[in-house]
């Protein structure tokens, strides 16, 4: 039998033997990840030891996770997606499974996956619990809204597909990357800041508080959330607006071409703000905004550009 140098053990002393095993665990152990390596295990968000296996069929949810997928190299192994997943283009050629948030188990077992990715946030708990039950290894990613998270979902994805290498590269390469976007928007004036508030849709002006996704794209693009004084989203009454006077309105695309500067503004209680005074709109796929993967770094950018046009 050869070691992991390609030397001979031979079998014939046993108490050699058993010394010359403990050594090379001693040696693997702080070098290679040996706890994944050889137990075949990585922890996940929810703190489950789980064996992925060397996955060749599997199942994101999550479009931080599909995307940290094929930053790795591995977008040819994704047999399904969730519908939040549209980037790279390609994956929308993939059965869909629908909202990661009201899973069917039925559906996603019936896809014959042998690995599901998935987002911590992925529901409802009670689907959650029988996929937790079921022969086909499923590891939950964390949700974390920083840089180090962003680095977290990308070491846990490459350990579970055996990519524990590429994953240093990829996270040396976004983490680098985040922190030239976010220095950039960093050398804004305080005084100089934009107030922004982040709205799901129109219907309920629902806006995102601290906490949240959307909170946290918009301080590392330079900006102020005065909704961050709640946890989460709530909504966001005339008279709150009025007293937040926010300088812009950031909503995600639609898909559509939308929402446009009139169907925003031409909402009564957005229509008495500062943003509406400007048209000030800033509008932005979904999950590149708010996904907190690979892409965060240029949709930092992006966003502080559009605050600040006038930043080189």
């Amino acid at each position: 039998m050869a070691d992991g140098k390609g030397r001979r053990i031979h079998w014939s002393q046993p108490g050699r033997i058993a010394t010359v095993l403990l050594l090379a665990l001693s040696v693997l152990a702080p070098s290679c990840g040996f706890k994944a390596l050889a137990a075949g295990t990585v922890i996940d968000a929810l703190g489950r030891t789980v064996a992925p296996g060397p996955a060749t069929r599997i199942l994101t949810l999550g479009s931080d996770v599909t995307e940290i997928v094929h930053a790795l190299g591995a977008g040819e192994r994704i047999i399904a997606v969730d519908r939040g997943s549209k980037y790279p283009p390609s994956v929308t050629d993939k059965p869909n499974v629908g909202y990661r948030r009201q899973l069917s188990v039925e559906g996603l077992a019936g896809l014959h996956p042998d690995l599901i990715l998935a987002a911590e946030d992925s529901g409802p708990p009670e689907a959650v619990e029988v996929l937790k039950s079921l022969a086909i290894p499923i590891v939950f990613i964390p949700q974390d809204n920083t840089p180090q998270g962003i680095e977290r979902k990308i070491t846990l994805i490459a350990a579970s597909l055996w990519l524990e290498d590429k994953g240093k590269a990829v996270s040396g390469e976004v983490l680098s990357a985040f922190q030239a976007a976010a220095d950039l928007a960093a050398r804004i004036p305080l005084e100089r800041r934009r107030k922004v508030v982040f709205f799901h849709g129109l219907v309920k002006l629902s806006a995102a508080g601290a906490g949240t996704s959307a909170d946290a794209i918009i301080r590392y693009a330079g900006g102020i959330n005065p909704m961050d004084v709640v946890e989460g989203y709530k909504a966001a009454s005339e008279e709150k607006l009025i007293e937040m006077a926010p300088d812009v309105i950031l909503m995600m695309s639609d898909g559509k071409g939308g929402p446009t500067v009139e169907q925003v503004f031409g909402n009564r209680a957005l229509a008495a703000t500062p943003a509406a005074a400007n048209k000030a709109l800033v509008v932005l796929d979904g999950a590149y905004m708010i996904g907190f993967g690979p892409r965060t770094a240029d949709a930092i950018r992006d966003l502080a550009k559009a605050l600040y046009p006038e930043m080189e």
